[in-house]
């Protein structure tokens, strides 16, 4: 990306805090740091209960509906985007956004739909850059725009670094989450009536998701020195993939790898990443899930996947979730 003007390549993420190093890593990352704190994240929670409770009392007396559609997406969109200050009206459009940004082809080139929605993404953000830049508000853009690192203010590459960052890593992984928990639990028979009995089980058994089926399954790297990993030597500048999905079926580090149980602890896994990179929204998706899944669990008795679903995987190699998640229950 040159200079100020990303538009010329699209590629939004390339001044982000997924693919800098420190020192520039560090600064960056301590500008958002309080937005996620486990003091501002609490502050959400009553915001994020009134939405689940609303997006669930449009199915509950339905009996059926397709979770995905209905609140595993618009939950967590609804949450950055406000955190953002992006208008309600433009939220739908996150959501094709970002299953594009993660969508993967298998040649690794970039489809036409994907160029476009780069193209679309930043001229979005700029606009958006810009009408904060004249009109701050209480949200993260207009946070970032009067942000200062040693006296400078961010690049507009940086900053939409974070805006594209926000987006994907703010909803994407967050709808995969509570689709993959309604998976996993509805797949061990009597797990969600257990769920229900015991409340507080639940922030375990949504670790156990988060290490059976990890939200994302691989990240890209390139290794800043030669380095040895067990008996391959690996030069410097080589593009790895860390494949975060298969580390956390590691059967060296976990008792009976491929099997879901709720009562696994502890539980390293690996989902959220690991060292200076490890994950800062974690708290807040680990938040927005617990939320989600007790009013599932409350509201939706005798859940399960509807009768005959097929279920698709999203075309990703980088993010784990369903296009579409039909379920039934008993309506009230």
């Amino acid at each position: 990306m040159g200079g100020d003007d990303p538009s010329e390549t699209g590629q939004l993420f390339a001044s982000s805090l997924i693919t800098a190093d420190p020192p520039r890593h560090r600064q960056l990352r301590s500008l958002v740091t309080q937005a996620f704190t486990p003091k501002a994240v609490d502050a959400l929670a009553p915001r994020i209960s009134q939405l689940t409770e609303e997006l669930l009392e449009g199915i509950a007396s339905l009996g059926t509906a397709d979770l995905i559609q209905e609140l595993a997406y618009p939950l967590p969109v609804i949450v950055i985007s406000e955190l953002m200050g992006v208008p309600a009206d433009d939220r739908d459009r996150f959501k094709h956004w970002s299953d594009v940004v993660v969508s993967q082809t298998r040649s690794g080139a970039v489809n036409e739909d994907q160029h476009l929605t780069n193209v679309e993404m930043t001229g979005y953000f700029l606009d958006l850059i810009e009408q904060r830049r004249s009109r701050p508000g209480n949200d993260l853009i207009s946070n970032l725009l009067a942000a200062e690192i040693d006296g400078q203010k961010l690049s507009v590459a940086e900053l939409l670094g974070f805006c594209s960052l926000l987006l994907v890593a703010g909803n994407e992984t967050t709808t995969n989450l509570i689709g993959n928990a309604v998976l996993c639990f509805t797949e061990v028979p009597g797990t969600t009536e257990r769920l229900r009995q015991e409340p507080s089980l639940l922030p375990q058994a949504i670790e156990e998701v988060l290490r059976f089926r990890s939200p994302v399954q691989s990240m890209y790297r390139v290794t800043v020195a030669d380095t040895a990993l067990g008996d391959v030597q690996i030069p410097a500048g080589a593009p790895l993939v860390a494949w975060i999905g298969s580390a956390n079926r590691d059967e060296r580090q976990f008792e009976r790898p491929a099997r879901f149980d709720v009562d696994r602890s502890p539980n390293r896994h690996l989902a959220f990443g690991h060292g200076i990179h490890f994950c800062l929204g974690a708290p807040l998706a680990r938040l927005e899930a617990r939320i989600a899944l007790e009013g599932i669990l409350s509201r939706l008795p005798g859940l399960a996947l509807a009768p005959g679903s097929r279920l698709e995987r999203m075309d990703s190699t980088i993010v784990y979730g369903l296009k579409a998640l039909p379920a039934s229950w008993q309506a009230a």
